[in-house]
């Protein structure tokens, strides 16, 4: 008589990347059905099934890519249905339960430890409790900062205090999640000539795409006494993720200044000038909040941001993209590869291959899936080549710029870009590995043998 074999649950037996992938889809489901409910759309307004979870996903991807108007579609419950998507996106849905089973009293398993590892692309199980409670009073911390700000100064524009600390609440939340969305029903145009609210917004997106251990040395390093900041050491996480985001914000800047020096700023005055390159420069790293019509860019400006959110923001950030880190250490690669050198060194310190192997995988497979999506879109689609290429990057990088064709869309693009926004949001790797629930290594060897490159 053969023993009865006890099956484990099935949600033990999936994997710790396939539980973050089912846990992000649940978030979604959860968007959707709030999002269905006649009392989040406004009187008359009929959305269709497909646009729903397309806003949802892009809440939840804090992307800010949208089908429909979002001031012009959704009540005040909607508003903070959204809102509160792009919270649980921002940090991340892990994080997000971890502190609600801390509320709770539970205690935080292994298993629950590795899912928020997984989750916020960290490499160390240890202190990772601590992690989430850090980000979130530091991004709650900033974001009621943002919405203090922001609300007491639209008292100027809008005649109610409720309205102006609705706008302020929704902007700051929108800008520190990179998120996208806004309630105007047009960007931040309204404000293309306040340039307080745009140094504020700027430093909000800035402080959500930097990346949460950056947050967190920093806050630290304030913290302490003179003497003792003599003696802290930044990581080298918070050392390549500083200045690869600053460098590609200060590239960037200088590029849309050159590139549309003699087109569209050609009649601006330098400061109008200097702040809508700016801020373009700074929303495109994954904020999707614009002061302009990204038509009246030039092609050429329109391809390099592309180029910009494809490579999105910092590693355990808001923003999506391949990121910043795995750009710069692809960079670094190749130039020290060219001068017949095959270790990378950066600031004292050599990288392990497997973190340039990811790197070069992550990027390949972003640009493939971006090129295979672009050109099924541009077959199915009559709009130009560099508007789909404009909002397929925009998708995979969750930045949510777009040039104004995404309602336009048939529902297999819509699909396409729904699934770019869930990748983008969870990571390459994470949807990788979420594929395949088995991941070691053979314990045996072939022999080796060269072979002919280039």
């Amino acid at each position: 008589m053969n023993p009865t074999i006890q099956k484990k649950p099935l949600l033990d037996r999936l994997s710790v990347v396939q539980l973050i992938s089912i846990y992000y889809f649940a978030a979604v489901s959860v968007t959707v059905f709030l999002l269905s409910l006649p009392i989040a759309q406004k009187e008359g307004v009929d959305l269709s099934f497909m646009d729903i979870v397309f806003t949802a996903t892009s809440a939840v991807s804090v992307t800010g890519l949208t089908v429909v108007s979002t001031a012009d579609s959704f009540s005040v419950f909607g508003i903070f249905t959204i809102a509160l998507a792009l919270q649980t996106g921002g940090l991340g849905v892990m994080a997000l339960g971890t502190l609600i089973w801390l509320v709770l009293g539970k205690k935080i398993g292994f298993k629950e430890r590795r899912l928020i590892m997984t989750d916020q692309n960290t490499k160390s199980i240890s202190g990772i409790v601590r992690l989430v409670k850090e980000m979130f009073f530091v991004i709650l911390g900033i974001e009621f900062i943002g919405f203090l700000i922001l609300g007491t100064y639209f008292m100027t524009y809008y005649d109610s205090i409720w309205e102006a600390f609705y706008h302020g609440f929704f902007t700051a939340v929108s800008a520190t999640t990179n998120g996208g969305f806004d309630i105007t029903g047009a960007s931040l145009i309204p404000y293309q000539n306040d340039y307080f609210i745009q140094f504020i917004v700027m430093l909000l997106i800035i402080s959500g795409a930097i990346g949460f251990p950056v947050l967190i040395e920093v806050k630290e390093y304030l913290q302490v006494s003179k003497q003792e900041r003599t003696m802290k050491r930044f990581s080298l996480f918070t050392k390549l993720t500083s200045l690869t985001y600053f460098v590609l914000l200060c590239f960037s800047f200088i590029v849309v200044l050159l590139l549309e020096f003699n087109h569209f700023f050609a009649d601006k005055s330098w400061h109008e000038t200097i702040f809508y390159a700016l801020f373009q420069s700074t929303t495109a790293r994954s904020a999707g909040l614009t002061t302009m019509d990204i038509n009246e860019f030039t092609e050429q400006t329109q391809l390099f941001l592309s180029s910009m959110m494809f490579i999105g923001a910092s590693p355990s950030s808001v923003g999506g993209g391949i990121r910043t880190t795995t750009f710069a250490l692809v960079i670094i690669f190749i130039l020290q590869f060219a001068r017949g050198r095959f270790r990378v060194k950066i600031f004292g310190r050599e990288i392990e291959e497997e973190d340039l192997f990811k790197a070069v995988v992550v990027t390949f497979l972003a640009l493939i899936m971006t090129f295979v999506v672009v050109t099924i879109v541009r077959v199915i689609e009559p709009f130009p080549l560099i508007s789909i290429i404009f909002e397929v990057t925009s998708a995979f990088g969750t930045t949510g710029l777009s040039m104004g064709i995404t309602p336009e869309l048939t529902n297999v693009s819509k699909i396409l870009l729904i699934t770019l926004m869930f990748i983008g949001r969870i990571g390459i790797l994470t949807f990788l590995f979420s594929l395949n629930r088995d991941r070691q290594e053979s314990t045996y060897r072939y022999p080796k043998e060269k072979i002919n490159i280039g």
